[in-house]
């Protein structure tokens, strides 16, 4: 009898213990996902405020929180489709923007002003 009861007793606790293992959600709620491609007609927009134009490097510095593309808050230089853009935009200045989903998202594609 004895023999049986380490064996009894692990059978048992595994019993009692799977029906919790598979209400366990495995979902990685939280962890950043990529969405799938946009064209720029229809790419999301996000929130940003423009910290630094910088001609010389065709750049332009947005702080900004999360993107619809995943990208989390932060503040970084982003290259821009039309270096005409560096000439309007100025330090200071709230727009809504979107970004390249081609390049991982490290050019702005098109902008607006936010007033």
């Amino acid at each position: 009898m004895k023999t049986l009861l380490p064996p009894a007793l692990i059978a048992l606790a595994l019993s009692l213990a799977a029906p919790a293992m598979a209400q366990t959600d495995h979902s990685m709620h939280g962890m950043p996902m990529a969405k799938p491609a946009a064209s720029a007609d229809n790419a999301d927009m996000g929130d940003g405020v423009v910290k630094k134009v910088d001609k010389a490097k065709g750049t332009v510095t947005l702080a900004h929180g999360a993107l619809p593309n995943g990208m989390p808050p932060m503040t970084m230089a982003y290259k821009v489709k039309d270096a005409d853009w560096l000439d309007q935009l100025q330090a200071g200045q709230k727009i809504r923007f979107a970004t390249d989903p081609k390049d991982g998202g490290m050019t702005v594609l098109r902008y607006e002003l936010v007033k």
